[in-house]
């Protein structure tokens, strides 16, 4: 089985598989749609093997244009819609993207920018007139004679954190193990609505709210922009049964929403950034909702584990690894270490890419006996359940001790004059590093340094204290909410 054509075993081809403002396109119509991307891509020369860049919001559109490329056995590559024009051209380059699927809106922002392209061969505008052109083609189905399981279907560039971004290059098997995984851990199925608001260019969104419902025969509603007001209406008239998102959404739903709201909901999960177990608490006690925690990365493909949907949630925990993924909590060699200690969490299972495009290196870095390191710092409980304690390169080392600014971030998140807060280290002559914390304060909430010192020194050892707090007005942050570190730094 194949990605790009698993949905045609679904029992139900008039069913809706995607609702986007006023349209709705059955399993049918979507096929059709697809057959008909694939022949025009084909007439501009895609084949097997050829990198085509997409960059667009969230709509129908992004989904047909990966499928037909997946069709002719080609690899998308998807665009992060908050790359800058430089890193744009550094993943076009880099990937070795031959042509690119745009919106209009962001092709007027490259033309603008005079930012060369090279290497492109065919750039497809999706205008009223290229989507004319698609729509008179011949529809073209294609048989998988020259595919194997293993073949690339994709390149998920990272944000770039660490340098320049890197090519998590995914396989067909990839993502399939990662959505039957999903589909025996969440019982989901044909009668559910996923909401997908996440951009679908994440591998979160597109793993969870586009392949996974479409694989079980469900409906993706999608919305391309992200309104509290516009969630919490298709909620409603929309009947979704699937929420995901992730802390700072549920944090403004919180602030909007109301419990009947949310009375079709079966299952909302939290995941693309740690939830603060205070905003975990607040959610599920005003909201009728199933509400569980996961957690996975791009290289993953990207789910990893998931707080069972039926048994017991930990809060603050990321629950239990995915059936068929492989989850411990690993030394610096990779041997494991026994319940309780904090060591990098590694992962293993056919969810885990390939590798990273054109960077051996990167990619020998990232594997230790088998196993892919997640660069996060975890525990794992007697039950199973990991908690992560922080990111590796995160952690500040002051005077020989270890702090940890997830720590200290839970505790000031429940502060309740504290909206958003972020801890870094910075650089301290005597004694290494320091933690500082940055505030975003409630709205209208006045707030000073020395009332958010008191309250930390009744909750925190004197060594992990901050040293210095610096109130801003909003925090960088990624597309799926992530605070950027990088950029405080």
């Amino acid at each position: 089985m194949f990605v790009d054509n698993f949905h045609l075993a679904g029992s139900e081809p008039e069913a809706v598989a995607i609702s986007y403002r006023d349209i709705e396109y059955t399993y049918t119509e979507m096929e059709n749609k697809v057959q008909k991307f694939t022949s025009f891509l084909k007439s501009l020369g895609v084949k097997k093997g050829v990198k085509v860049a997409i960059s667009s919001p969230n709509c129908p559109e992004f989904i047909f244009s990966y499928w037909a490329i997946s069709r002719l056995g080609a690899v998308a590559v998807p665009l992060n819609m908050l790359f800058t024009l430089e890193e744009i051209g550094y993943v076009l380059s880099n990937s070795e993207s031959q042509v690119l699927i745009v919106h209009p809106e962001i092709l007027k922002k490259v033309d603008a920018s005079g930012i060369q392209l090279p290497g492109l061969k065919n750039i497809v505008v999706l205008d009223d007139d290229t989507l004319g052109k698609i729509d008179s083609c011949d529809p073209l189905m294609l048989d998988n004679t020259d595919k194997s399981v293993d073949d690339l279907i994709t390149i998920l560039y990272t944000s770039g954190t660490t340098g320049k971004p890197k090519g998590a290059m995914l396989t067909h098997r990839n993502l399939l193990s990662d959505i039957q995984s999903l589909t025996k851990a969440t019982y989901i199925g044909p009668k559910d609505n996923f909401l997908c608001v996440l951009p679908m260019f994440h591998s979160f969104a597109w793993t969870v709210c586009v392949l996974l419902p479409i694989y079980c025969g469900g409906t993706v509603v999608i919305l391309d922009s992200f309104f509290p007001s516009e969630i919490l209406n298709s909620i409603v008239d929309k009947k979704i049964t699937f929420v995901l998102g992730v802390p700072s959404m549920y944090a403004l739903l919180l602030k909007r929403g109301q419990p009947k709201q949310f009375k079709n909901v079966h299952l909302t999960v939290s995941g693309g950034a740690p939830m603060p177990v205070e905003l975990f608490r607040a959610f599920t006690d005003k909201f009728p909702v199933n509400f569980v925690e996961g957690y996975g990365l791009t290289e993953a493909s990207p789910v990893v584990s998931i707080n069972p949907v039926d048994g017991v949630k930990k809060p603050g925990s990321i629950g239990l690894p995915l059936p068929d993924v492989s989850m411990i909590i690993g030394d610096e060699e990779g041997n494991e270490l026994p319940v309780g200690q904090v060591g990098e969490i590694l992962v293993k299972g056919d969810n885990v890419m390939k590798g990273y495009y054109r960077d051996e290196k990167a990619t020998e870095e990232t594997f230790i006996n088998g196993w892919l390191r997640t660069g996060d710092l975890g525990r794992m409980d007697e039950d199973g359940y990991t908690y992560i304690v922080d990111r590796k390169k995160d952690l500040i080392i002051m005077g020989g001790f270890n702090v940890y600014p997830r720590e200290i971030e839970e505790v000031l998140y429940t502060h309740p004059k504290i909206a958003d807060a972020a801890v870094i280290g910075v650089c301290d002559p005597v004694r290494g590093e320091m933690p500082k914390a940055f505030i975003v304060p409630v709205e209208g909430e006045p707030l000073t340094e020395k009332e958010i010192q008191d309250f930390l020194r009744e909750k925190l050892a004197q060594y992990k204290m901050p040293r210095s707090i610096e109130f801003r007005e909003e925090l960088p942050k990624n597309a799926l909410g992530k605070i950027l570190k990088k950029e405080l730094e």
